[in-house]
């Protein structure tokens, strides 16, 4: 059981969390803790069912291929992690706020789709739904490779909320950084290493 892989897992997948908190706290926006918990737990529940999908698909190969699959995915994800940090983003200042659910997917940053500076428990389910996107197919590259659904699924959501309580208190304290772009490109990295330790071991 690799559990080196699962604890940066945990860490990795939450990480645009982080930088997301971070421009809510910058703009004085709150996320109670009710909120922050629906987060974690639709992250838990995305991951979970995704690390399943990996797991069924692993019976259909053999270990050796299971391996380097997972690995691959999960390499191939934190490649993508490190070229979508260096795409043109809108600023969240940009950002034209509506309730459209696919709106809040593709900018998880407009999820306070009433300006009033709090994340509802509504909000929060659209949030973490645009959140826990890269758990899905994080979980399934995990699933395939091996490791314990149990293991992995609580890291995520216990790195999610704190990712997001410590984001925002951080957010609330600094200006002018743009902590979602070096998130990003951190994520990659550990997914990358993840991938090729999962190849290799």
């Amino acid at each position: 059981m690799h559990y080196l892989s699962i604890l940066l897992i945990g860490i990795a997948a939450n990480l645009d969390n982080l930088g997301i908190s971070v421009s809510y706290g910058l703009r004085s926006t709150r996320i109670p803790f009710v909120s922050n918990l629906i987060i974690a737990i639709v992250s838990m529940i995305c991951a979970y069912l995704s690390i399943i999908a990996g797991e069924f698909i692993s019976q259909f190969i053999s270990i050796g291929m299971a391996n380097f699959a997972g690995g691959l995915i999960i390499i191939c994800i934190g490649i993508k992690c490190i070229v979508d940090s260096f795409s043109v983003q809108e600023s969240p200042r940009e950002v034209k706020v509506d309730s459209n659910f696919s709106h809040v997917i593709t900018h998880p940053d407009s999820a306070d789709v009433n300006s009033d500076n709090v994340i509802s428990v509504k909000e929060s389910i659209f949030l973490g739904f645009a959140l826990a996107i890269n758990c899905l197919a994080m979980g399934l590259g995990a699933g395939i490779t091996g490791v314990s659904t149990a293991l992995t699924t609580l890291p995520i959501g216990l790195f999610s909320f704190l990712s997001i309580w410590s984001g925002i208190k951080l957010g609330s304290k600094i200006c002018g950084m743009n902590i979602g772009k070096y998130s990003n490109i951190v994520a990659g990295i550990l997914l990358i290493l993840i991938g090729v330790y999962e190849m290799i071991v």
